[in-house]
């Protein structure tokens, strides 16, 4: 399974920019515990289905795991051996920006230790720092 949108209104996006910090989710909301972004960067589509994969795994399943990103971004890539110029390649794999505070995955129903466990490998499957954090009661 891949993640992609199912349509777009352009089939090729401008590079963009990285600056800044998350302009929203930056608290967990779903789930009891969560990964945060500390880094900025790119997640492709397969690197978000291999956390995932390993989330759900380590878990066995029991416990819930929301996806608070989705890789909505088409990077283009010109072909192999090809000389500049000719315009610009074609979409080649799908990405989510990533900016420093934004919550990446969700948990719940498991405990603490289960959550830690299972973000930590998860993690490791990723391009970018990480940190563990828990749901706060907000007033």
């Amino acid at each position: 399974m891949s993640l992609m949108p199912k349509k777009t209104k352009y089939r090729k996006q401008q590079k963009g920019s990285f600056k800044g910090l998350s302009k929203g989710h930056s608290f967990v909301s779903f789930g009891d515990f969560g990964m945060q972004a500390l880094d900025r960067g790119w997640l492709t589509n397969q690197q978000i289905e291999a956390c995932r994969v390993t989330i759900s795994r380590t878990f066995a399943r029991k416990g819930k795991v929301w996806i608070c990103i989705f890789p909505d971004k088409p990077v283009s890539k010109k072909p192999a051996e090809t000389r500049m110029g000719k315009g610009k390649g074609a979409p080649d794999h799908w990405v989510a920006v990533v900016r420093p505070g934004r919550i990446l995955f969700e948990v719940a129903n498991v405990t603490k230790e289960e959550a830690q466990e299972a973000l930590r490998l998860a993690a490791a499957k990723l391009p970018i720092k990480t940190r563990f954090v828990e749901r706060m009661e907000r007033i």
